[in-house]
């Protein structure tokens, strides 16, 4: 029984001797590996100081890994399977983006918005072509976290204010840098530390079916009331024999209605701009100066340039009447036709008209009446 214990123990110490030698053996090779990466990345370094960050930022993911995008007319159907015999789950249209979870005999499976399901693809772009062409289709926004955001004129805490902006506003984000973007307001493009701002970019998504039935319906919708809307100022109009008062800014055509609101909005040209306020004699700014025009012609419409994108419903520019809301980035005005705009600009204009109407990047237009 003791030879037994001895050979045991005899065995046991051989194979602690070998794996102390196999681990003295790999840590002298991990040793050598590691003196030989070391050389390597000083030679590099002394070739090149920013060697370092650049393998950071080859090894540093993107943050459109895995991204499509769709390059059509109008728009690709998603199916849920991957066959022209797929049932019909939602579009994605052109430009809109989508993230691939596989590939199946020609097609990709995507998730975009609420909707998952196969594409062709040969409608969509994928890899450093997608990853680049995001970077043109993608709307980078930068939303106030703050109650009173400075948009200065440099990226710098001392720079001179440009302009103000409120809490929940949304602005288009032109630039950025370490700790600061640069937006676009109605003073111009100013930089805003990103302490005071929530960054997102934006894609157009695909659309469900019941997303776009609901979208179609709320659009009827805000439509038909437009146009009750319309017919009740159309009669106040009327009833006061306000037919035939003129169109400051000329015939832009539209509605009677839209015609009245650029009316009793041109009357308050030459009064001030105020940051905040409301009032079309004593100073407003622009969401105040919109809201408080269609106030009275019993509308209402929330103090804020971003809210009113939702209300109503939208057109394009090209199709624009007078009456109709335009909103840019962190601004917004009243149409009144001829390619023209009036508006509570900044606090060294007050109320004013500006044209051209597209003056700066038009985010969307939207119909009350």
């Amino acid at each position: 029984m003791g030879s037994y214990k001895f050979a045991a123990l005899c065995m046991t110490g051989a194979i602690c001797f070998q794996l102390n030698s196999i681990q003295a053996e790999a840590s002298s090779f991990s040793h050598f590996a590691d003196e030989g990466i070391a050389s390597v990345m000083t030679e590099a370094r002394n070739a090149d100081p920013q060697v370092d960050e650049k393998i950071v930022e080859e090894m540093t993911p993107s943050e459109y890994d895995g991204i499509c995008i769709a390059q059509v007319n109008d728009y690709v159907n998603v199916r849920s399977m991957p066959s022209e015999e797929g049932e019909v789950l939602g579009k994605l249209y052109n430009e809109s983006a989508g993230s691939v979870e596989e590939e199946v005999d020609g097609w990709f499976k995507i998730t975009s918005g609420s909707v998952t399901g196969y594409v062709k693809k040969e409608y969509v772009v994928t890899g450093d072509d997608a990853e680049t062409l995001a970077e043109e289709v993608g709307s980078r926004v930068a939303t106030v976290d703050t109650e009173t955001l400075r948009v200065r004129s440099e990226a710098d805490g001392e720079s001179s204010i440009l302009g103000l902006i409120g809490q929940d506003e949304e602005l288009t984000v032109t630039d950025e840098k370490e700790g600061w973007v640069k937006v676009s307001i109605e003073e111009g493009d100013g930089w805003v530390s990103t302490d005071y701002v929530q960054l997102r970019t934006d894609f157009v998504q695909a659309e469900s079916k019941e997303e776009e039935e609901a979208r179609l319906a709320k659009e009827e919708e805000a439509k038909e009331e437009g146009r009750r809307r319309a017919q009740e100022v159309e009669a106040a109009v009327a009833a006061e024999n306000q037919e035939n008062a003129p169109v400051v800014v000329g015939n832009g055509g539209g509605s009677s209605s839209g015609n009245a609101v650029v009316n009793y909005a041109s009357q308050f040209v030459g009064n001030p701009y105020v940051y905040g306020g409301s009032s079309l004699t004593n100073g407003t700014d622009c969401s105040g100066f919109v809201m408080s025009v269609y106030a009275n012609f019993g509308v209402g419409l929330p103090h804020s340039s971003s809210a009113m994108r939702n209300c109503g419903y939208g057109v394009s520019l090209a199709e624009a009447q007078p009456g109709d809301i335009i909103c840019y980035s962190g601004h917004v005005a009243i149409y009144c036709g001829n390619n023209t705009v009036v508006h509570a600009s900044t606090p060294a204009t007050g109320i004013i008209y500006t044209s051209p109407a597209n003056y700066n990047n038009v985010i969307c237009v939207r119909r009350i009446f």
